[in-house]
């Protein structure tokens, strides 16, 4: 880990994880919410912390799919994989000693009975406190370029220390707290020195779980059988559905494969867009000013609080890089395993994955300066629509295929009833004249 890496996990002893249960209705969730202090507080309630079972264990690199050189090349030098740190992190990952009360755990937000998320629009955290993003899944996170929803940290040890000193997450006041918790503990005491040949730290607490995080690899789906070579390992529906994602839905363009060969890996450009989601319910010019007045540029502990605490969240990249351009753009997520992690999109907006095709099939984004100039209306028709859904539920891998039959039988069923996203009139019109940014 380099010095600069170091630097920021102790930067963030200055400052107070999501918790949640399961996939809860996502109105009552929005609606459903009190004020506490200057905290949103959520009426469903965090259960106990997840167990650690056996879709927690660290995955087989033996799965149909895996890229074994990606893999290892994205496995830092200075934080090389060893089973027993490996172990040591899971441990901390389902402790909910490393929250201020006791009550949040990583896998509170990341719990692996949903695909390490939550089944929230938004993650909630001690004392039931709500955020303002969506819950991202570990599985892959170690082929990121960089984490969290507008990549505010650039590895998977960055990552692990924000949400502890967080206050709507864990709510500790530095990271020296949660480990003085962890190092009063003779079992971690004993491990930590096994492990790193030295006492508890903050940083290598960090290093341990960021290891943790980098075994949960997934892949092994329908959809990497079929790209192996097994030509019935999909449905036509899906094969129709891969065709149009490189064509006419236009899905390849943000979700693109990130190597070089014929045999997808990751689904996602690394990069970040403005798709349209929420612009218009949010004035986003003056919380650019104010994110500009009150943000310092490069504060880790700052941004990270913007993101989560403050309506300054829809500005996404913004918050990192100050570009206009960045205005409400966030990371593309990679696809896989997406039909078992629902809601979707940064703030949890869409139920479906047939809202999301809806979103997209519109060109949405009126009256938007910042949007991203691939979006456009796709005219896609409802059995095309079907078409990538059946494409993406093929992208769960063997040990959520139960998980992603129901979520697809549950997802198809709300889709016959309740559309919010469809508007014909756009799907199939012309692309609309996007406004230019206002003057700040």
């Amino acid at each position: 880990m380099t010095a600069t890496s170091v630097k920021l996990m102790l930067a963030a002893s200055a400052a107070l994880t999501f918790a949640c249960g399961g996939r809860r209705d996502q109105s009552s969730e929005k609606q459903d919410t009190t004020r506490s202090a200057a905290f949103a507080v959520s009426s469903q309630p965090l259960g106990p912390v997840p167990a650690d079972d056996s879709l927690a264990r660290p995955k087989s690199l033996h799965q149909i799919g895996v890229p074994i050189a990606q893999t290892r090349s994205v496995i830092p030098k200075d934080n090389p994989q060893t089973a027993e740190k490996i172990a040591l992190g899971e441990k901390l990952f389902f402790d909910g000693r490393l929250s201020a009360d006791g009550s949040v755990a990583c896998a509170s937000c990341h719990q692996p009975q949903l695909a390490f998320t939550d089944g929230r629009p938004v993650s909630v955290g001690i004392g039931n406190r709500i955020g303002q993003r969506n819950s991202p899944t570990v599985l892959n996170a170690l082929y990121n370029k960089m984490q969290f929803w507008d990549g505010r940290a650039g590895t998977l040890e960055q990552q692990a220390g924000l949400p502890i000193v967080n206050p709507v997450e864990m709510g500790q006041p530095t990271l020296d707290s949660a480990l003085a918790r962890i190092a009063a503990i003779p079992e971690y005491r004993a491990t930590f020195i096994r492990v790193f040949a030295r006492p508890p730290n903050a940083p290598d607490m960090l290093r341990a779980i960021a290891s943790y995080e980098r075994s949960q690899v997934s892949f092994d789906s329908p959809f990497d059988h079929y790209m192996a070579g097994d030509s019935n390992a999909i449905s036509a529906t899906a094969k129709r559905g891969w065709r149009l994602f490189n064509t006419r839905g236009r899905c390849n363009l943000c979700h693109a494969l990130a190597d070089t060969t014929t045999r997808p890996t990751t689904f996602t450009d690394n990069t970040f867009h403005n798709i349209g989601i929420g612009i218009l319910r949010h004035n986003v010019v003056p919380l650019a000013r104010q994110a500009e007045q009150s943000v310092a540029k490069g504060d880790t502990i700052a941004i990270d609080q913007a993101a989560i605490l403050s309506p300054m969240s829809v500005l996404g990249r913004y918050l990192i890089s100050r570009a206009d351009s960045d205005i409400a753009s966030f990371k593309t997520p990679d696809i896989r395993n997406v039909m078992v992690t629902a809601p979707y999109f940064h703030d949890g907006s869409q139920a479906t994955l047939w809202d999301v095709v809806d979103h997209y099939n519109k060109g949405d984004g009126l009256q938007n300066p910042w949007l991203d100039t691939d979006i456009q209306p796709l005219a896609l028709h409802e059995n095309e629509i079907d078409d990538l859904v059946a494409l993406m539920a093929s992208l769960t891998s063997s040990a959520y295929r139960e998980l992603g039959e129901k979520e697809l039988a549950r997802q198809r069923a709300l889709s016959r009833t309740s559309r919010p996203q469809r508007d014909s009139a756009r799907t199939f019109g012309p692309k609309p004249v996007q406004p230019k940014p206002p003057s700040r």
